[in-house]
């Protein structure tokens, strides 16, 4: 019982402090701020994966096929991902990110870098960016968990 509620205050305590810490990251970047999360995630796994078919992504993000494609199509006018027709299907699009789109991710990412490396440098003792650095592969677990 005790240790349920530790971890329930755990749980508590480590959403808020994630929560605040991506707001504040979000906030490092002027660039990205017209976009959603959503639509940043969507950059990111094009980034990862190079060419992905609109389903895919959207099974990806866990959201609609039509959500989706109104994601695709905003990104699409602003210049950031490339369609193309698939060669073994016609009826399909393949999307990927254009040089923009990778422009964009690459400058949002190295602001916020940036920016989180002097705040650790600056608030941070070495034993505490130890202690962060021996954190990364649980959060990790977290993030991969279904």
């Amino acid at each position: 019982m005790i240790n349920e509620q530790n971890n329930a205050l755990l749980a508590s305590d480590l959403r808020t402090v994630i929560s605040r810490l991506m707001k504040k990251l979000r906030s490092k970047s002027t660039i990205s701020e017209k976009l959603s999360m959503t639509e940043r995630s969507t950059i990111a796994l094009l980034d990862q994966h190079k060419e992905l078919l609109p389903s895919e992504l959207a099974a990806m993000e866990k959201i609609t096929t039509q959500s989706m494609s109104q994601i695709l199509n905003h990104l699409f006018e602003l210049g950031y991902i490339n369609r193309k027709i698939s060669k073994t299907d016609k009826r399909k699009a393949i999307i990927s990110l254009s040089k923009a789109g990778e422009n964009i991710l690459y400058k949002t990412r190295s602001e916020r870098d940036e920016w989180l490396s002097k705040a650790l440098n600056e608030t941070c003792s070495v034993k505490e960016q130890e202690l962060l650095r021996r954190a990364i592969e649980p959060l990790t677990k977290l993030v991969d968990f279904d």
